[in-house]
């Protein structure tokens, strides 16, 4: 199963793709991808902190990049679009709990000068060989908005979870993603309600996808336990397991693994 976790920045996308990993890693082989260029999927995963300012993002790597883009007797600005990428989640990924793999792929920033066309190539097609081409369990932590969808990195993806919360700017930006998704002929397209207050806030969030023809997958409270976890760089995973929130992402796993046993049947 290939999952994306979209949405607005500060929603709680990174602790819901690395919760949801962690449940994942449990049952399958699983890689975890960081696609955020804040890079903060390895705290939800419940790994070395202290390897965050040791990583360099795939698409940083500009040798890299130079090796798998550059076409022989040609001059800048010309470059394969099509590269070899299939090595490079297992050269460049990092064991965690549960042998879970994680890959930090970044983005690609706004450039100062020259083009940025070849990162954005092997960014591109690393994301969609690991989509369409790889047996694990693929959850991808995509960056906030709505760039990746605008690049093409999320065709292919069986599952895509949106997740909002209930004030006006996060729905705004979900009902973008969700037309997006649509007009990708996604296969699943769920809205995952997150850091919800109490009940108004949550009808909040069934009456808008009521009125969006999308399905709500799941709704999780606000809980000051993951408040803490990320105060203190802490795994939910290890240090908030019979809390409401993480309870709440282990019933996200147990939906998502019936999707995918139906779908293989």
């Amino acid at each position: 199963m290939k999952i994306g976790v979209a949405g607005k920045g500060g929603v709680g996308k990174t602790f819901i793709a690395g919760t949801l990993a962690r449940f994942f890693a449990k049952d399958f082989s699983v890689i975890a991808i960081d696609n955020d260029p804040s890079m903060n999927l390895i705290y939800s995963l419940g790994m070395d902190p202290n390897l965050r300012n040791k990583i360099t993002p795939i698409s940083q790597m500009t040798k890299l990049i130079e090796e798998r883009t550059t076409i022989q007797g040609f001059g800048p600005g010309i470059y394969n679009a099509n590269p070899t990428v299939s090595d490079i989640p297992d050269k460049f990924k990092i064991i965690g709990p549960d042998n879970l793999k994680l890959l930090v792929v970044g983005t690609i920033e706004t450039p100062s000068s020259g083009c940025f066309c070849a990162p954005n190539a092997l960014v591109r097609a690393l994301l969609s060989d690991l989509i369409l081409n790889r047996n694990e369990v693929i959850i991808i932590d995509f960056e906030a908005g709505l760039e990746h969808l605008g690049r093409g990195t999320s065709k292919g993806l069986d599952v895509m979870l949106i997740v909002t919360q209930s004030y006006k700017k996060s729905l705004d930006l979900s009902e973008r993603i969700l037309n997006l998704c649509k007009k990708m002929e996604m296969k699943n397209i769920f809205i995952v309600g997150n850091n919800l207050e109490d009940e108004n806030s949550e009808n909040v969030i069934y009456n808008w996808a009521k009125e969006h023809y999308v399905e709500v997958i799941i709704t999780i409270p606000r809980d000051p336990k993951i408040e803490e976890c990320e105060v203190k760089s802490k795994a939910p995973f290890d240090y908030a397991y019979n809390f409401p929130a993480v309870l709440k992402i282990k019933e996200l796993y147990i939906k998502l693994k019936e999707i995918y046993v139906k779908s293989i049947k």
